[in-house]
């Protein structure tokens, strides 16, 4: 699983943006803004042994993965939570779960969720938005 980015001139800086995971960052050469990506998404997931590796497209265009994508889901979940200010107890609510573990499992990345439950937890934080799915193109 890959989360697509994009990194452009603005100035004096180069900026790389990963929407999904709401995350930016910037660098002096765009070499260095796809290293602070990297450190960036490897400190907000905070895990032993978690790591990005950036897969530099043409254009502008970048993709993340991780040697863990637990670690980069449960990211995803968390920012998309905190983007809608909730809470992990109203999270788990409009999921319908009876307990907030039942959602917090999948923001800590214990669990692996499903295309069809990742799905279903994006829509209890994020109502009415979808993922939109493509095809990789960056080797």
């Amino acid at each position: 699983m890959r989360f697509y980015g994009k990194v452009y001139r603005d100035g004096k800086f180069w900026l790389a943006e990963v929407p999904l995971l709401d995350a930016m960052t910037q660098g002096h050469t765009r070499k260095e803004a796809f290293v602070m990506v990297k450190d960036l998404l490897e400190t907000l997931v905070n895990r032993p042994g978690f790591s990005v590796t950036v897969h530099q497209g043409k254009h502008g265009d970048f993709e993340v993965s991780a040697n863990d994508p637990r670690g980069l889901i449960s990211l995803f979940l968390r920012r998309q939570r905190e983007r809608s200010g909730l809470s992990l107890s109203e999270a788990a609510e409009r999921l319908g779960a009876k307990s907030r573990n039942a959602y917090a499992r999948y923001e800590r990345g214990t669990s692996m969720p499903s295309l069809e439950k990742l799905a279903e937890l994006y829509q209890a934080v994020a109502p009415g938005k979808d993922i939109v799915l493509h095809h990789s193109v960056i080797a």
